[in-house]
């Protein structure tokens, strides 16, 4: 049949054509959608999502991730990203409960992904007071244990777990109140992406499918046995620590004037599995700060020992070797967090102008790769209108928000003073009156980078506040204390916007999501001082350098505060010269980094991350790029594998190296030691050692 003879007949090869292409086009649309996947399911009220169960899951994952997070702190203070473990323990637990309480006939409810959301969101908020709360910072480095390491050793305050939970019960929850009012604006208007929230509502919607439940199973059997060897393990090391300096942690790898300088391997599984999980080039970073530092710097300046200090001071003397380690470290963090700070708040600024100018948000505002978005507008537009529809469905009133914002500022600024009489009412009302704005900058650079600046926030407060006092008023134990108040404000703001991305996703309501935010928050006002009692306890020399539990921040948070209240005037020869060359080297290299593009940016190292092993070595950055070698070559060999399997394996590491950390602490406690001290002594600490090494 010819060209005709087909239009002859009503057939029209034009029409056709686009016919099939709009079926085709269709097809792809069910094919890449996610909520047809789920259409045929009701989705359940936000009081149904709150549910018994979710909250007793909650709790005790709370407690586990609340120790990983408080032994992570008090380390080497990197925290990694937890919210995909708490979505994949969170499906694992209730899945199990679910599944015997079908067999038994008793099940009422079945599992949601909007419940495990609820989950997830309120053991990320629980376990985030671990960070925000100071524990590690400047909450610790209000006591006298730190304060003997510095120059300043008056303004100190006796830590009580009573004030510490009525502290963060004033403090922790402002945060969730300041950015409500912007939900919509952040995740329908700007279109923020927030990588890990949506990164955790991916996860969880592939749990609750038919295939992703069956690569649920897999990964939770590798975290499972990966949990059991790390836990197993962190026992079998306990043998042999009866002493200090005792043990596989101890252990010269590199050998003994390696050792001495902080390079060895310490045998710890959570460093592994953190390592597994951050990004190549902040491991990398971790360990090149420890080569310049550790390698290269301090044994320059120690042979400079009498005349660039007194030879007669200790190597923890700040007029010393000590004070060079730590105001060099602090420079470089302040250098960073202040480009990332004027980077992100310019970004802000920007994408507001572009938001006010024109009316097309998604083509002008600098938030995420939009030539995809473009291009697959059609395919998701039944995702997005889904998604809208019920994120706008259960609204959270703005009055609620802002009575809730100005009923507990008045309460603060009644009550923090009578904690900390050095912290006036009328610092905290000009916090209260900053901190939204702050917050929501935060809010908005976190959704843009995945980065949350709210330690940098914090150390603002520090500066500010503690100047404004002044030492004659108290100005450390000010500064210390505004510093927790910004930092919780920051910190929750993020992290709620973070849970409404992904509860935007998962098509759990934003009631539900905020009502789990504040529950999560009051368990980890309680669970978390708990926690850090057990530490503080348990092991007498925390907080010291050298002991597993050096707490570095705390140290830096102190000296950062004696700065901003006295100056410069007691810091050794040189090393202000040498904090204004490492300040203005952190910005150099941030600002290399991004004019150098994704391509070639992604290879040069994070300053942050640097600073780090510059006051407590680098022993767990050789840890943690180990972790970075197994992830990568596994990624060689198999790399679907890997990326499937990889995120439980290294949860598995660290879960279960830090749930051994709990029965580590009642032996402490209880007054048991262990039975063997295996120690590897040098010629200087033994003359037995001595006399074999000189024949």
């Amino acid at each position: 049949m010819g060209k005709n003879e087909r239009e002859e007949n009503g057939f029209d090869p034009e029409n056709h054509n686009q016919e099939e292409g709009e079926k085709k086009k269709h097809l792809k649309e069910e094919e890449l959608s996610v909520e047809r996947v789920f259409e045929n399911q009701e989705v359940p009220s936000w009081r149904e999502q709150l549910t018994v169960r979710a909250f007793v899951v909650s709790f005790a994952l709370s407690i586990l991730f609340s120790i990983i997070v408080m032994k992570l702190n008090l380390t080497i203070g990197i925290i990694p990203s937890l919210n995909v473990s708490a979505g994949l323990l969170g499906f694992f637990f209730v899945k199990t409960w679910t599944k015997l309480l079908h067999k038994s006939g008793l099940l009422r409810q079945p599992f949601t992904r909007q419940e495990n959301t609820v989950i997830q969101t309120c053991v990320v908020a629980s376990s985030g007071i671990a960070f925000s709360g100071g524990f590690g910072s400047y909450l610790f480095a209000m006591t006298e244990r730190i304060a003997k390491q510095s120059t300043d050793t008056l303004d100190v305050k006796k830590l009580s777990l009573g004030w510490i939970i009525g502290f963060l019960f004033i403090v922790s929850f402002l945060g969730l109140f300041s950015v409500v009012p912007l939900r919509k604006i952040m995740i329908i208007d700007f279109k923020l992406t927030y990588p890990s929230g949506t990164a955790t509502a991916h996860l969880i919607n592939s749990f609750h499918t038919p295939q992703g439940a069956k690569l649920a199973k897999k990964q939770v059997r590798e975290l499972g046995k990966f949990f059991t060897f790390s836990f197993l393990w962190g026992f079998f090391q306990w043998f042999y620590t009866a002493g200090d300096n005792c043990g596989f942690a101890s252990f010269p790898s590199l050998g003994l004037k390696a050792f001495d300088n902080k390079f060895f391997f310490d045998f710890s599984a959570t460093y592994v599995g953190v390592g597994m999980i951050c990004p190549y080039i902040v491991n990398i970073s971790v360990l090149l700060g420890g080569i310049i530092s550790w390698g290269l710097m301090w044994p320059l300046i120690e042979d400079r020992k009498g005349d660039w200090y007194s030879a007669d001071l200790g190597s923890g003397s700040f007029s010393g070797i000590q004070g060079y380690r730590v105001f060099i470290a602090i420079a470089m963090i302040l250098g960073d967090g202040l480009y990332n700070f004027i980077k992100v708040l310019s970004r802000t600024l920007l994408g507001l102008f572009h938001q006010l100018r024109y009316k097309d948000v998604s083509s002008e505002l600098p938030v995420a790769d939009h030539s995809s978005d473009v291009s697959s507008q059609s395919q998701l537009s039944f995702d997005d209108k889904r998604r809208t529809q019920l994120f706008l469905k259960d609204q959270i009133p703005i009055m609620f928000a802002v009575g809730g914002y100005v009923a507990i500022a008045a309460i603060s600024m009644a009550t923090l003073p009578h904690i900390f009489h050095q912290l006036k009412w009328y610092y905290i009302l000009v916090i209260y009156i900053f901190a939204p704005a702050l917050a929501f900058c935060n809010a908005y650079g976190c959704g843009l980078t995945d980065w949350s600046l709210a330690s940098t926030y914090g150390k603002l407060a520090i500066f500010t506040i503690g100047a404004w006092a002044g030492a004659a008023h108290g100005g450390v134990l000010a500064g210390l204390a505004a510093c927790g108040v910004m930092m919780n404000i920051v910190s929750t703001a993020s992290d709620l916007m973070q849970d409404f991305k992904t509860g935007y996703l998962t098509l759990a309501s934003p009631r539900s999501m905020f009502v789990s935010q504040i529950i999560g928050t009051a368990m980890g006002c309680v669970i978390s001082p708990c926690v850090f009692w057990l530490f503080y306890k348990a092991f007498d020399d925390l907080g010291q350098p050298g002991s597993q539990y050096p707490a570095p921040n705390a140290v830096v948070f102190r000296n950062m505060v004696l700065l901003g209240v006295k100056g410069f005037s007691s810091l050794p020869k040189n090393c202000l010269l040498l904090c204004y060359l490492f300040f203005g080297a952190a910005i150099v290299i941030n600002l290399i980094k991004d004019l150098a593009g994704k391509k070639w940016g992604r290879f040069i190292p994070l300053p942050m991350a640097m600073a780090i092993p510059f006051y407590i070595g680098s022993y767990f950055a050789i840890d943690m790029c180990l972790g970075s070698l197994i992830l990568f070559v596994w990624e060689k060999i198999n790399k679907a594998k890997a990326d499937a399997l990889g995120p439980a394996v290294a949860s598995g590491l660290i879960c279960g190296d830090g749930i051994w950390t709990l029965p580590a602490s009642i032996l402490a406690l209880a007054g048991v030691k262990p039975p063997i001290c295996m120690k590897f002594l040098s010629r200087g600490n033994n003359a037995k050692v001595d006399k074999f090494l000189g024949s």
